[in-house]
């Protein structure tokens, strides 16, 4: 359980880093004149602007895109209060390490809420 007692499932995480990561795409796939027009070497890119998405989004506002539309915000595990610049990098970074965001602990957590003391909680 998280610090707000509302559980967020790993589905309604997916659905919103996969809206993340499509809105990335697409920003990449329209400035590349198309889908079409994708090559392999827009990989960095997308990656770049995805870890620039959430980061900045996460560290203004408390939520990405996808989190937002999905009702999701990202606080401080202690006392749910919102998080710092630091704890938003922390969080990017390992998050950006998928590996780490598909490991939970009984609360419910990744590695990278774990590493950057916060929490994602369901906002309705």
């Amino acid at each position: 359980m998280n610090s707000s007692g509302k559980t967020v499932t790993l589905g309604r995480r997916l659905l919103a880093i996969t809206l993340d990561w499509l809105a990335c795409y697409a920003i990449v796939a329209a400035l590349s004149g198309g889908i079409g027009q994708m090559t392999p070497d827009r990989s960095p890119i997308i990656l770049a602007l995805f870890f620039a998405e959430l980061l900045i989004l996460t560290a203004l506002t408390g939520a990405s895109l996808g989190q937002k539309i999905f009702g999701l915000r990202v606080v401080r595990f202690n006392d749910g209060g919102a998080i710092s610049l630091l704890q938003a990098l922390i969080r990017t970074i390992f998050l950006v390490l998928v590996v780490t965001a598909v490991t939970y602990d009984k609360d419910g957590r990744g590695i990278h809420e774990r590493l950057s003391k916060t929490v994602l909680v369901r906002t309705h």
